[in-house]
């Protein structure tokens, strides 16, 4: 069954919205891709106008930037401690932004969305 970005066909009340138009092609979605802690994987996903997109499945390092020697460096994830997405995600190592890692250089706050980008960045916490 397709995933759809659509509004939904019931209101709040349980009464049906009317279609005002049928289904379109572009109101497809797609799974999440729950970018997981490992070897790095990833697929291209291709999209409208004969392009594409990158969605990352598994990696196991991250560009950090320290905010104090105002560097940037390569850092290997050891695991994630903390995400506020979902609290099911530390279990199961997922990656989303906003997550809070531990690499083998500190803690770091993943500031991109690796699930549609080719790379993790974060930001060293003091």
């Amino acid at each position: 069954m397709a995933i759809s970005k659509l509004r939904a066909r019931k209101k709040i009340s349980g009464g049906k919205y009317v279609d005002n138009r049928k289904k379109k092609l572009r109101d497809l979605g797609r799974e999440p891709s729950f970018t997981k802690l490992g070897e790095k994987k990833g697929r291209i996903i291709k999209t409208r106008n004969n392009r594409h997109k990158f969605s990352l499945l598994s990696i196991d390092s991250v560009n950090v930037y320290d905010k104090k020697a105002k560097k940037h460096f390569k850092a290997k994830i050891e695991t994630i401690l903390e995400n506020a997405a979902n609290r099911h995600f530390i279990r199961r190592n997922i990656i989303t932004k906003g997550a809070i890692i531990k690499t083998d250089k500190g803690k770091a706050r993943v500031t991109n969305r690796p699930g549609q980008e080719n790379y993790v960045n974060a930001v060293l916490l003091e």
